[in-house]
Protein backbone atom coordinates (compact mmCIF):
# COMPACT_ATOMS: atom_id res chain seq x y z
CA UNK A 1 0.00 0.00 0.00
CA UNK A 2 1.34 3.41 -0.94
CA UNK A 3 2.28 5.78 1.84
CA UNK A 4 0.58 9.03 0.85
CA UNK A 5 1.60 10.72 4.09
CA UNK A 6 5.33 10.46 3.31
CA UNK A 7 4.70 11.69 -0.24
CA UNK A 8 2.59 14.54 1.16
CA UNK A 9 5.30 15.42 3.69
CA UNK A 10 7.87 15.58 0.88
CA UNK A 11 5.57 17.78 -1.22
CA UNK A 12 5.03 20.08 1.79
CA UNK A 13 8.81 20.49 1.95
CA UNK A 14 8.84 21.55 -1.71
CA UNK A 15 9.92 18.27 -3.30
CA UNK A 16 8.34 18.06 -6.77
CA UNK A 17 6.05 15.22 -7.87
CA UNK A 18 8.54 14.17 -10.56
CA UNK A 19 11.22 13.55 -7.91
CA UNK A 20 12.07 9.88 -7.42
CA UNK A 21 11.57 10.26 -3.65
CA UNK A 22 7.91 11.29 -4.06
CA UNK A 23 7.37 8.51 -6.58
CA UNK A 24 8.91 5.94 -4.21
CA UNK A 25 6.75 7.17 -1.31
CA UNK A 26 3.62 6.90 -3.44
CA UNK A 27 4.53 3.31 -4.34
CA UNK A 28 5.19 2.33 -0.71
CA UNK A 29 8.95 2.11 -1.31
CA UNK A 30 9.79 4.95 1.09
CA UNK A 31 8.13 4.26 4.42
CA UNK A 32 9.23 7.15 6.63
CA UNK A 33 10.61 10.62 6.22
CA UNK A 34 14.03 9.88 7.71
CA UNK A 35 17.66 10.47 6.72
CA UNK A 36 18.95 7.02 5.75
CA UNK A 37 22.64 7.90 5.71
CA UNK A 38 24.92 5.88 8.02
CA UNK A 39 25.85 9.17 9.69
CA UNK A 40 23.21 11.88 10.12
CA UNK A 41 24.44 15.26 11.33
CA UNK A 42 21.27 17.27 11.77
CA UNK A 43 21.00 18.42 15.39
CA UNK A 44 17.20 18.22 15.13
CA UNK A 45 17.37 14.54 14.20
CA UNK A 46 17.03 12.16 11.26
CA UNK A 47 13.29 12.79 10.84
CA UNK A 48 13.48 16.58 10.53
CA UNK A 49 13.95 18.27 7.16
CA UNK A 50 13.88 21.91 6.12
CA UNK A 51 12.02 23.16 3.04
CA UNK A 52 13.61 22.97 -0.40
CA UNK A 53 14.68 26.34 -1.76
CA UNK A 54 15.79 27.87 1.52
CA UNK A 55 19.03 29.70 0.56
CA UNK A 56 22.12 27.98 1.95
CA UNK A 57 20.07 25.31 3.67
CA UNK A 58 21.86 22.00 4.00
CA UNK A 59 19.04 20.11 5.73
CA UNK A 60 16.68 19.73 2.76
CA UNK A 61 15.66 16.31 1.39
CA UNK A 62 18.20 14.84 -1.02
CA UNK A 63 18.36 11.77 -3.24
CA UNK A 64 21.48 9.74 -2.53
CA UNK A 65 22.71 7.38 -5.24
CA UNK A 66 23.24 4.22 -3.18
CA UNK A 67 24.77 1.69 -3.31
CA UNK A 68 26.19 2.72 -6.71
CA UNK A 69 27.42 6.31 -6.83
CA UNK A 70 26.33 8.46 -9.77
CA UNK A 71 30.01 8.89 -10.68
CA UNK A 72 30.28 5.08 -10.94
CA UNK A 73 27.25 4.84 -13.24
CA UNK A 74 24.53 4.63 -10.58
CA UNK A 75 21.06 5.66 -11.71
CA UNK A 76 18.18 7.38 -9.92
CA UNK A 77 16.02 4.28 -9.71
CA UNK A 78 14.30 2.91 -6.58
CA UNK A 79 16.86 0.14 -6.10
CA UNK A 80 19.69 2.71 -6.06
CA UNK A 81 18.26 5.61 -4.04
CA UNK A 82 18.00 6.46 -0.38
CA UNK A 83 16.66 9.59 1.32
CA UNK A 84 19.13 11.89 3.02
CA UNK A 85 19.75 15.44 4.10
CA UNK A 86 21.76 17.33 1.48
CA UNK A 87 24.62 17.87 3.97
CA UNK A 88 24.76 14.23 5.09
CA UNK A 89 24.75 13.13 1.44
CA UNK A 90 27.59 15.50 0.51
CA UNK A 91 29.79 14.43 3.42
CA UNK A 92 29.25 10.76 2.67
CA UNK A 93 30.00 11.34 -1.04
CA UNK A 94 33.21 13.18 -0.18
CA UNK A 95 34.47 10.34 1.99
CA UNK A 96 33.52 7.62 -0.46
CA UNK A 97 35.17 9.29 -3.46
CA UNK A 98 38.42 10.01 -1.60
CA UNK A 99 38.54 6.48 -0.19
CA UNK A 100 37.73 4.92 -3.60
CA UNK A 101 40.55 6.90 -5.25
CA UNK A 102 43.07 5.77 -2.63
CA UNK A 103 41.90 2.14 -2.79
CA UNK A 104 42.37 2.22 -6.57
CA UNK A 105 45.97 3.32 -5.96
CA UNK A 106 46.50 0.18 -3.85
CA UNK A 107 46.56 1.93 -0.48
CA UNK A 108 45.87 -0.08 2.66
CA UNK A 109 42.99 0.99 4.90
CA UNK A 110 45.42 2.18 7.59
CA UNK A 111 47.28 4.29 5.01
CA UNK A 112 43.99 5.80 3.86
CA UNK A 113 43.07 6.63 7.46
CA UNK A 114 46.45 8.36 7.92
CA UNK A 115 45.93 10.34 4.69
CA UNK A 116 42.43 11.46 5.69
CA UNK A 117 43.68 12.51 9.14
CA UNK A 118 46.62 14.39 7.63
CA UNK A 119 44.24 16.23 5.25
CA UNK A 120 41.94 17.06 8.19
CA UNK A 121 38.98 15.32 6.54
CA UNK A 122 36.28 15.31 9.25
CA UNK A 123 35.68 11.73 10.40
CA UNK A 124 32.36 10.15 11.26
CA UNK A 125 30.16 11.95 13.77
CA UNK A 126 31.26 11.41 17.36
CA UNK A 127 34.89 10.56 16.58
CA UNK A 128 37.99 12.67 16.13
CA UNK A 129 40.33 10.50 14.01
CA UNK A 130 40.01 8.09 11.12
CA UNK A 131 40.96 4.44 11.69
CA UNK A 132 41.27 1.58 9.21
CA UNK A 133 37.97 0.12 10.48
CA UNK A 134 36.21 3.47 10.02
CA UNK A 135 37.54 3.76 6.47
CA UNK A 136 36.16 0.31 5.62
CA UNK A 137 32.80 1.07 7.20
CA UNK A 138 32.52 4.50 5.52
CA UNK A 139 33.25 3.01 2.12
CA UNK A 140 30.83 0.09 2.27
CA UNK A 141 28.01 1.84 4.16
Amino acid sequence: MANKSVADQLRKLGVKNVNILVQMAERGQLLTLRCEMPQCYYHKGRSEFDPVGTPGNKWTPSRDHYPILKSAGGKLVPENVRLSHAWCNNRDYGWRTQIRTLLAKGKALAEIAETLNRKDVPPAHGTNRWTAAMVRKAYVS
